[in-house]
């Protein structure tokens, strides 16, 4: 049986939830939908929420049901978080309302528009906070942030995730390969 499927989800306190077709999960944070494939079943008992498959052939889905679920429920009640270094020289960040504007090195300045249910923070210019109910969502507009200016191998110039470690490449020596 799937480790991650069995394993029961506790359901904090101010999060409701409803079974249907899909799982609505709503909390303080805000309200998330997730799907229900057939051959899954969802079970609430003792505050706990429990994800049944109907058999082996849906064993692929059990895990990922459940950890879909398990997502929703922390985000509408604690909400995740991703953060971003810019590093170079004149690299910067700055934010107003849902438009977010980086200058990263190019002759222009980039301008990424913030969905709705993402919020962005930036502190000293260079350091980029991220926050969101979905998950899913957040992930993607960093990645989509990190693509703007992916780090550079041999200057380590770039947007990074915050902790993201870096092999840092040798450059060409001087040499010129004739003898």
């Amino acid at each position: 049986m799937s480790r991650v499927g069995k394993k029961p989800i506790p359901l904090p306190k101010g999060v409701k939830i409803a079974i249907g077709e899909q799982l609505q999960v709503e909390g303080p944070k805000g309200k998330l939908l997730v799907p229900i494939p057939k051959g899954i079943r969802l079970e609430q008992q003792d505050g706990n929420l429990n994800v049944v498959r109907d058999g082996d052939q849906f064993a692929a889905l059990h895990g990922l049901t459940r950890a879909l679920a398990a997502n929703a429920i922390t985000g509408v009640s604690a909400g995740f978080t991703r953060e971003l270094d810019i590093v170079g020289i004149g690299y910067r960040a700055d934010v107003k309302g849902r438009i977010a504007t980086f200058t990263l090195g190019y002759s222009h300045s980039i301008e990424v528009f913030l969905p709705v249910g993402v919020d962005m923070k930036v502190d000293k210019q260079t350091h980029v906070v991220l926050t969101s109910h979905d998950r899913q969502l957040l992930g993607q507009v960093a990645a989509n942030m990190r693509a703007l200016r992916p780090p550079d191998p041999y200057k380590n110039k770039g947007v990074r995730y915050t902790g993201e470690v870096l092999r840092k490449k040798v450059g060409k020596t001087g040499a010129g390969g004739k003898t």
